[in-house]
């Protein structure tokens, strides 16, 4: 029947198929897969442990999908088993798929120890569709034309899209403070297609009465190829081209970055190039971004809606079913081929120096069942591998989309490259719904290791004793004992003259020329009497300098050195009222008693002031005087000076002149040398009266000062 052959011609003619998954599955996570690594991130290759990496050939290939799983397994005996006894799994929104990827000639080398620099060749394909009712598929044996039958999709998109990659990839270190390490890369590709079809659809519908025969089909289909053809034509190359880009940061943590570091002859600090030094690596990118401009190929609409008899419907090829069935109702050019854009993260965990276990995972960007855009398959996968120089071995365990759970292995030995990301999978399970194979030859030059026989930390070719540990101070020889003194010439402060250890192999001095040897002398450097053990006491009060509080200040002994001028038993130097008697509680300074508190206050609620305003008058000065008395009397004592008003007037104009009061007095004895740290000032307005404001007894006193004392 034709209509299925139409629609089961576009599903495979444009490649059945979900696109790719992870090319290379496992290779490209090998610190020495090289230039291939700028595939998955172009961060990878600076800091690379490769100085040089050239890719002759390498091909991968993957095949995918959630309609029908193969048992590969049978291949190796009777390859007709595999098909004849293939399993369906039709649902509503099947997707097969497959694709291509070939690195060609290719190269990657350092630039410096901090950038390196790679030029790529790379053919691929990519073939998908989406979408598409597995009943339709069940039904490749042909329709029972005695039965009705009806199809109705909905969303349905493909896309067959293959070009070639010529591209260059920079490289270089951002971050490196020994323990954090930050590198990023670009990579800029021109590209230039080799042909394209695709289809798309959102509506399409068939509808078989068996009674009348009758096939009636709905909707609307679009079709292109590169073809330039006005009826259709075939897939055919064209020179559609355009520019893509991938981009990438990787991150290190390399606590342990010291043990992979050595010193030079200068006595700069080496890394080692040729080892990894991370414990735990980051990575995170975003490839294939960008078009290409389809300067060839057309577009065809195609109108579904006939109504016709099946013996009627005919054509011996897709573009003969479609041109003889349906009606053209619009030609255009081609859509620009989208790039399968895709967000890759990346853990690689270094479980000591040769294993690993990596952490991947790969999304699409690209919104699905656009026309002519490709999309990589979303993947997870958990490789443990071991790794060096010139052999790893991996074996990645992967969850791909629609395909299930994948189990493969791999193999870098060398110049050789090969692996499968679902190789265990296909051997050993009953249905494969996905496979997936790479290989490849490249000729790798591997970074140079740093060699230190005697581990002393200083490199072989700076050591000038490489056999026998010795001090970077000695150019990496031991030291020697040159006066023979027992005492080796690095801890010898004199190598020339045998001395005694106790002296750090020199002869016993006497340094401040006191007749007392520096050993004997509690004061080498400072020269005093013998009965002193060599130390001088200035002030001669007894009490030797390093051990008086007051060395240059005859005191008492039992003050340690220091005298008490006013014999309140706090010494001069700790006491903040030398002059004043007054108790240790207050660190040598009287206390303001309850009763000076008052004299205070019976002073300031003298203190007369302007009518209204905030000046004091020439008959306070004397009040003020002996307010000053007082406080000089109690020199660490603090007061606050406060201000209060009666009742008349408003109480913002009250508040204001109780501030301005309290400040002209705090002012005025600042100005007769108070120290401002002591005094500071509030003003209460008719907050806080002492007595009633309804007479004028009452009012005058409540227009007062007051200086409290602040505990």
């Amino acid at each position: 029947m034709y209509f299925r052959k139409l629609l089961l011609g576009i599903m495979f003619t444009c490649a059945l198929g979900f696109v790719q998954a992870q090319s290379y599955s496992g290779f490209l996570m090998d610190n020495y897969s090289g230039v291939h690594s700028i595939i998955s991130n172009p961060a990878n290759i600076a800091d690379s442990r490769l100085k040089l990496d050239i890719n002759l050939i390498g091909i991968s290939a993957f095949f995918g999908n959630d309609y029908i799983g193969f048992k590969l397994k049978d291949a190796f005996a009777d390859y007709s088993k595999v098909f004849d006894e293939a399993r369906t799994f039709p649902s509503s929104n099947n997707s097969m798929g497959w694709n291509i990827d070939v690195l060609g000639p290719s190269a990657m080398f350092n630039i410096n120890e901090k950038s390196a620099l790679a030029f790529f060749t790379r053919g691929r394909a990519f073939f998908n569709v989406n979408d598409v009712d597995g009943s339709l598929l069940e039904k490749e044996g042909g329709f029972d034309e005695s039965q009705d039958f009806n199809i109705s999709e909905g969303v349905i998109s493909g896309a067959t899209n293959v070009w070639a990659e010529i591209g260059l990839t920079y490289a270089r270190v951002l971050l490196d403070n020994n323990e954090h390490f930050i590198k990023g890369g670009l990579s800029l590709k021109y590209l230039q297609s080799a042909g394209h079809a695709y289809f798309y659809s959102t509506n399409v519908g068939l509808f078989y009465t068996a009674a009348t025969r009758n096939i009636e089909t709905t909707g609307e289909l679009l079709f292109a190829n590169s073809s330039t053809s006005d009826d259709g034509g075939n897939f055919e190359i064209n020179n559609g081209s355009g520019f893509g880009a991938d981009l990438g940061l990787v991150y290190e943590w390399r606590p342990d970055y010291a043990s992979y570091t050595k010193i030079d002859k200068n006595g700069n600090t080496i890394a080692d190039a040729g080892k990894n030094k991370y414990k735990l690596k980051l990575g995170v990118s975003i490839t294939d971004i960008g078009q290409i401009k389809n300067s060839a190929g057309r577009e065809f609409t195609y109108n579904l809606n006939t109504n016709q008899d099946i013996d009627n419907f005919d054509g011996a090829s897709l573009e003969d079913a479609l041109e003889n069935n349906f009606e053209i109702t619009r030609v255009i050019n081609s859509q620009n081929s989208i790039l399968p854009k895709a967000l890759h993260t990346n853990a690689d965990w270094n479980i000591n120096s040769k294993f690993y276990l990596n952490l991947n995972a790969d999304m699409p960007l690209n919104t699905k069942n656009t026309a002519n855009a490709n999309n990589i398959l979303s993947e997870v996968s958990l490789t443990p591998r071991y790794e060096s120089a010139w052999l790893s071995i991996y074996s990645p365990f992967r969850v791909v989309q629609y395909a299930g759970l994948q189990w493969g292995a791999g193999l870098r030995m060398g110049p050789v490259y090969l692996g499968s990301g679902s190789i265990i999978s296909v051997v050993f399970g009953d249905t494969s719904k996905s496979f997936d194979l790479y290989a490849g030859i490249k000729i790798p030059f591997y970074q140079s290791k740093l060699k230190d026989k005697d581990n002393d930390g200083i490199e072989d070719i700076s050591d000038d004793c490489p056999e026998t540990p010795g001090p970077i101070e000695n150019n990496g020889c031991p030291w020697e004992d040159t006066d023979g003194d027992g005492i080796l010439d690095k801890d010898d402060d004199c190598p020339q003259i045998a001395g005694p250890k106790e002296n750090i192999g020199c002869p016993w001095k006497d340094s401040d020329n006191d007749g007392v040897f520096d050993k004997d002398d509690d004061c080498p450097t400072e020269p005093g009497p013998k009965e002193y053990n060599g130390c001088p006491d200035t002030d001669s009060d007894g009490l030797i300098d390093k051990d008086d509080r007051c060395p240059k200040i005859a005191g008492e002994i039992e003050n340690k050195g220091c005298p008490d001028t006013d014999k309140d038993t706090l010494v001069d130097i700790d006491d903040q009222c030398p002059n004043v008697h007054g108790p240790l509680s207050n660190n040598g300074c009287p206390e303001v008693t309850q009763e000076v508190q008052k004299q205070l206050n019976d002073y300031a609620k003298t203190i007369l002031f302007d009518t209204g305003k905030a000046t004091i008058k020439t008959e306070s000065v004397s009040t003020m005087v002996d307010i000053i008395q007082i406080l000089n009397e109690y020199p660490n004592a603090k007061f606050t000076v406060e201000g209060h008003t009666d009742s008349v007037g408003s109480a913002s104009s009250n508040q204001r002149l109780s501030e301005a009061r309290a400040n002209s007095v705090r002012d005025f004895l600042i100005n007769e040398g108070i120290t401002p740290d002591r005094l500071s000032a509030i003003g209460f307005g008719e907050e806080k009266p002492i007595a009633s404001n309804t007479t004028r007894i009452g009012r005058k006193q409540n227009r007062r000062v007051e200086i409290n004392l602040i505990k």
